[in-house]
């Protein structure tokens, strides 16, 4: 049998559950516990005509992706930092330990204490996304080949370029499938953190006013619009990593 294209397998697949999800509003047939897909996509359209909808996109979107990329730079340094220099990785065991185990819950009410509801999503996601990116960071460089980093040491290659040819491939694996589980996590504490803090014109609360009013269509059109956004900017990401690394890192990426 002719094994068919992986966007037909995926598209299909998608429609399988997409029926389950009807099949099941149409069972449970109540508006409030559950709705089905057409009615979701219904006030998905209708709230993209209105100017409130895009501007909540753009102050959860650019909070969410400010706090994420602090922690994407802030665990490519710390992680290279600890890699290069044992010490510097047992001083930071303790805070990523804390940051990696302690409730988002605490995070959120520790955040709204120190930079109130406006800013909130900034410091969740970061508070988040950092040890993940720091620990990947870690392991990537520590995963570099150590004969070729034998042979640049011998020849006395620049540090620059070590970094470039031998610490740039090692490095991108463990970063791309990072970044795709760090974002994700950064838009679910993000948008989160919202819902607690309520900070006007957000999705966060669009969330909570759906939450209050017993609009569940409008629950999961804010829901879909997450989930698109989270998707949109994974590729672009990923996409990027992949210049960045090279043409040799595309296979690396497309498995990921």
């Amino acid at each position: 049998m002719k094994k068919l294209p992986g966007w037909v397998s995926k598209t299909m697949i998608l429609f399988f559950w997409i029926l389950v999800w009807q099949l099941f509003a149409v069972l449970i047939h109540n508006h409030i516990l559950l709705v089905g897909p057409l009615e979701t996509l219904r006030t998905f359209f209708s709230s993209v005509v209105s100017p409130d909808f895009w501007a909540a996109i753009r102050f959860s979107l650019g909070r969410i992706l400010l706090g994420f990329g602090l922690a994407f730079l802030a665990g490519l340094a710390t992680g290279a930092l600890s890699a290069r220099f044992p010490l510097a990785g047992e001083l930071l065991e303790l805070p990523i330990q804390l940051m990696k185990s302690i409730p988002v819950a605490s995070f959120v009410i520790l955040a709204l204490i120190w930079a109130g509801s406006k800013n909130l999503s900034v410091l969740i996601s970061f508070a988040v996304v950092y040890p993940i990116l720091h620990i990947s960071t870690r392991a990537g460089i520590a995963a570099a080949d150590k004969g070729l980093l034998e042979m640049a040491q011998v020849f006395r290659v620049p540090f620059l370029r070590r970094a470039f040819y031998i610490y740039r491939p090692a490095l991108f694996p463990y970063l791309a499938s990072a970044c795709r589980t760090a974002l994700g996590m950064a838009f679910k504490s993000g948008i989160a953190a919202e819902v607690i803090g309520v900070p006007d014109g957000s999705v966060g609360e669009g969330l909570y006013q759906a939450k209050i009013y017993l609009d569940t269509a409008g629950l999961f059109s804010w829901t879909l619009t997450i989930v698109l956004l989270a998707v949109i900017l994974e590729k672009i990401l990923l996409r990027l990593l992949t210049l960045a690394a090279g043409k040799g890192a595309r296979h690396e990426a497309s498995e990921i």
